[in-house]
């Protein structure tokens, strides 16, 4: 083990374990101590889910990227293990940047990652990205002697030497290993290139398995690609998006694309394309596959343009999704969340034909980590409400909200009143077509620092964090108009 890998071990443990249970969220991942981004090496292994994460354990903002490291058994309770991956090679100086995980036939754990080199050439600092492997037990993990597997010589021509990043390893039909990864060509757009490989230490590019075309933003980064429902899918993070109608909104944002894959040719073609999540705090999603065949995707709870949310001296940074279920009707990529939430839910409170005008307020209905199911209708059909919002993290004058307009068809995630000092994203608008009766279901996750916010049995769904003090617990409901409501919530004892 490095001096680097044993010092980040150490003050990880150090530090993380006085970090209070109640100074985190109860059921989402955040890192053991310090900054935590995109999820790595999303997988099964031995048993356990494996969840490793981008981190710098010595202070809640970016800096040279570690490998974190966390287990669990059910994808909800999650048990810290040391950090598995330090810069300290000839060639990730500057960090141990995103990838995967897939176990090996003789039982080993295989890591593939962005190796990131800075090189002072013609007096200007260069920056190269290459991919790496580490192979290993599934706690302590060695860099393979012949790194780097893939390097500029294994680029299309015109590719960006700077722009080669976030590997993302699959099975094929045959057994034989596959990877996609983001690449940035020469006409400045995004591209994914896949590659295959025998056994898994010795690979080859195939192809351009999808192109940009400078249609989704720019750069497009953290792949993934898998199987599911009889269609195939392609999920990619491009940066600098352009808005889009009410699809895509500015920024760092999210894209499923969802088609059909040659394995002989290795090209991927779209069908369709919408974004994975509307809400502000969301983006670097990873899969795998569960033992009885569900595709889970968690994601990394932040947004790069609205990083400064956190308090630059908070003991932590970022934090992942809820585990979500995907499937596919109609081409359309539908998100619940994880089955295994509910065994936790206690305490029901439940009321039915509610009329909400003005502010309601309900008896038994508050918290902070909580599971809420509520299905919205008008009271006059042809007339129906103009507004209807739900309150959560409600005290002091503070509150985040959902609002719902029936003749927009939208659903606005607002955190103005959160309590941020910051003039950050707060606001982010999602289109619900088929609402303009007043009709609307949704599910609603709380955790203490989160909400997320799942519309139409999972259609779309918008995330947002806020750091609002844990006394502030009220929810209330509000409408311009007459709303009818049924709800029901239970509190989450995890």
């Amino acid at each position: 083990m490095s001096s680097m890998l044993e010092k980040a071990r150490t003050y990880e443990k150090e530090h993380g374990d006085k970090i209070g249970s109640d100074e985190r969220p109860a059921f989402h991942l955040t890192p053991w101590s310090g900054w935590m981004n995109d999820p790595n090496g999303f997988c099964r292994y031995q048993g356990q889910y494996h969840l490793f994460y981008q981190y710098n354990p010595y202070a809640a903002h970016w800096d040279r990227m570690h490998w974190g490291h966390a287990v669990s058994t059910d994808l909800l309770h999650w048990k810290y293990l040391p950090a598995a991956l330090a810069p300290d090679g000839e060639n990730d100086g500057a960090g141990c940047f995103s990838g995967s995980a897939v176990p090996l036939d003789d039982g080993r754990l295989l890591l593939m990652y962005t190796a990131v080199e800075e090189r002072i050439e013609n007096g200007e600092k260069r920056i190269y990205q290459t991919q790496n492997l580490a192979v290993g037990d599934g706690l302590n993990f060695e860099k393979y002697s012949g790194n780097p597997v893939l390097d500029s010589r294994d680029l299309p021509e015109g590719s960006s030497k700077e722009d080669f990043r976030d590997p993302k390893m699959l099975r094929l039909s045959d057994g034989s290993l596959a990877c996609v990864i983001g690449s940035r060509p020469s006409d400045g757009s995004g591209q994914i290139l896949f590659y295959t490989s025998e056994e898994g230490f010795h690979w080859n590019f195939k192809a351009v398995l999808d192109q940009n075309r400078n249609r989704f933003g720019k750069m497009w980064e953290c792949p993934d690609f898998f199987q599911m429902d009889g269609r195939w899918v392609l999920l990619t993070s491009p940066q600098d998006m352009q808005q889009a109608g009410a699809e895509y909104h500015p920024g760092n944002g999210t894209t499923c694309f969802i088609g059909d894959f040659d394995e002989k040719t290795g090209k991927f073609t779209e069908a369709c394309d919408q974004a994975i999540d509307y809400g502000i705090d969301f983006y670097a999603p990873q899969t795998l596959e569960t033992p009885d065949g569900r595709r889970i995707m968690i994601g990394w709870m932040k947004n790069w343009d609205a990083c400064a949310m956190r308090d630059p001296d908070a003991p932590w940074a970022g934090q992942m999704t809820l585990p979500r279920e995907l499937e596919i009707r109609n081409d359309k990529l539908y998100q619940h969340p994880i089955a295994e939430l509910s065994q936790y839910r206690i305490g029901k409170v439940q009321y039915k034909d509610l009329s909400v005008k003005d502010t309601v307020s309900l008896d038994g209905i508050s918290g902070r980590c909580i599971d809420l199911e509520a299905e919205i209708t008008a009271a006059d059909e042809e007339n129906p409400f103009y507004k209807f919002s739900i309150r959560f993290a409600e005290g002091n004058g503070h509150y985040t909200e959902f609002v719902f307009r029936p003749f927009e068809e939208t659903v606005t995630a607002d955190r103005s009143f959160c309590g941020s000092r910051r003039d950050l994203v707060h606001i982010r608008e999602c289109l619900v077509p088929g609402t303009r009766d007043g009709h609307l279901k949704f599910r609603l996750i709380l955790d203490r620092f989160s909400a997320e916010l799942f519309l139409q049995d999972g259609e779309k769904v918008m995330t947002v964090t806020f750091f609002t003090e844990q006394e502030a617990d009220r929810i209330s409901f509000h409408a311009v108009g007459e709303a009818r409501m049924d709800v029901v919530k239970y509190d989450l004892n995890l």
